[in-house]
C-alpha cells in the first residue's frame, strides 16, 4: 500500500537583515575617562547611529559620568572597581543582538565597528577580537606589550585557539555568545576569561588586525603591568583547572610516578637479589610518591569529567538563542 506524500512549497528566501534593523548594544567600561570619553562616544554614534551606547562608569572620580550622558550616552555606574565586574553587569542588564565591546579611551579604530559586525554576521561567527596593531612608539608600554605577547602564546599552547591578541578590549558578540557567558573575573583578566569561554565551547571566533592609537592627552592606563599580570596569569592558570585539568594533573602526576620509580627500584632490585629491605624509609618514600601520582591523576580525571558537565551546561545555555540571520546589508 502506498504512502501520500504532502510537498510543500519552498517558501522564499528570508531577506538578508541590515544594520538598522539590529538591536547593537555597545559597552564603554571607563574609570577617569573624563578627556576621551565625549570624543569616543561621538566617534562611536557617527559610526553606528543605530547602536545604543552604554558607558559604565566604574567608581570613577572626574567628570566622566556627565562628559557621557552630554555627549548622548546612556550612563550607567558599577561601583566594584574592575573591568571584569563592569562586563559581568553589562552582559547581564543589556539585551541585544549583537554586543560591541571596547574601552572608552579612544585608542581604538571606531570607524571599523561596522564592519566588525558585519564579518561577525557574514562568516556566522559568535566572537570577532580586533587584534591591535602599533599605530606609534607611546601606543603600547613595552611591559604591557611583553606581556600580552606571552598570554598570548601560552593562551595558543594550552587553549589550542589561533589568537594574535588574546588581550584586546575590542571584540564584537553574538547574544548566543553573551547570554551564555559565565563570568568570574574580577579586573582585566576579562579578556582572557572571554577567549577560554570560547575555546572550551569550541565557539567560531575570529580575529583581525586594526590600528591601536595613542591615549587621548590626559587619559591614564588602569593596567598595572606587574600586578595585573600576575592577575591575568592566575586566572589562566584558574582556567586551565576548570577547562583542561590534565593540562596540569597530567604532568605533575607523571613526574611524581618518575621520581618514585627513580627512588623505588633500587630498593625493588635490591630485594630481588638479597630477599631483604634494608632501606625501609626509601622504600616507603617511593610508594607515597607512587600513591600521590595515582591521586593526582585520578582528580585530574574528575576534573575532566565535571568540566565536561559544564561545557555541556553552557552549551544548552547558548543553544537556548537562536543565531541572527546570515548576512548584513549597509
Amino acid at each position: 500500500m502506498g504512502m501520500a506524500v504532502r510537498l510543500r512549497s519552498k517558501k522564499p528566501d528570508t531577506p538578508e537583515p541590515k544594520l538598522a534593523d539590529l538591536n547593537i548594544a555597545v559597552i564603554l567600561p571607563c574609570k577617569n575617562e573624563e578627556t576621551a570619553i565625549a570624543h569616543v562616544v561621538s566617534d562611536v554614534r557617527s559610526a553606528l547611529p543605530q547602536a545604543s551606547v552604554y558607558v559604565y562608569d566604574n567608581a570613577s572620580t572626574d567628570k566622566t559620568a556627565e562628559a557621557a550622558r552630554a555627549a548622548g550616552a546612556h550612563v550607567r555606574f558599577e561601583p566594584t572597581p574592575g573591568k571584569g565586574h563592569v562586563i559581568r553587569r553589562a552582559f547581564a542588564d543589556i539585551e541585544a543582538d549583537i554586543f560591541l565591546m571596547m574601552d572608552g579611551d579612544g585608542t581604538y579604530d571606531i570607524a571599523s565597528a561596522p564592519s566588525l559586525i558585519r564579518t561577525l554576521l557574514d562568516q556566522q561567527l559568535d566572537m570577532l577580537v580586533a587584534a591591535r596593531r602599533q599605530e606609534s612608539d607611546g601606543a603600547y608600554r613595552f611591559g604591557h606589550q611583553t606581556g600580552n605577547t606571552l598570554f598570548t602564546w601560552a593562551f595558543q599552547r594550552f587553549f589550542d585557539l589561533p589568537a594574535k591578541d588574546v588581550l584586546s578590549g575590542y571584540r564584537v558578540f553574538s547574544r548566543r555568545f553573551v547570554k551564555s557567558f559565565p563570568s568570574v573575573a574580577k579586573g582585566f583578566e576579562i579578556e582572557v576569561e572571554i577567549s577560554a569561554h570560547a575555546a572550551s565551547m569550541r565557539l567560531p571566533v575570529g580575529e583581525v588586525e586594526l590600528p591601536y592609537k595613542e591615549r587621548a592627552e590626559g587619559s591614564v592606563s588602569k593596567l598595572k603591568t606587574y600586578s595585573d599580570g600576575l592577575k591575568i596569569a592566575r586566572s589562566m592558570l584558574s582556567f586551565l583547572h576548570a577547562h583542561r585539568p590534565t593540562v596540569i594533573y597530567g604532568p605533575i602526576a607523571a613526574a611524581a610516578a618518575i621520581l618514585s620509580l627513580v627512588i623505588g627500584l633500587p630498593v625493588v632490585f635490591e630485594y630481588f637479589e638479597t630477599g631483604l629491605v634494608p632501606r625501609f624509609p626509601t622504600a616507603f618514600a617511593a610508594a607515597s610518591v607512587m600513591v600521590s601520582a595515582l591521586i593526582l591523576a585520578a582528580v585530574g580525571l574528575i576534573q575532566r569529567k565535571l568540566a565536561r558537565y559544564h561545557a555541556e551546561q553552557k552549551r544548552l545555555a547558548y543553544l537556548a538563542h537562536p543565531p541572527i540571520m546570515r548576512g548584513a546589508q549597509t
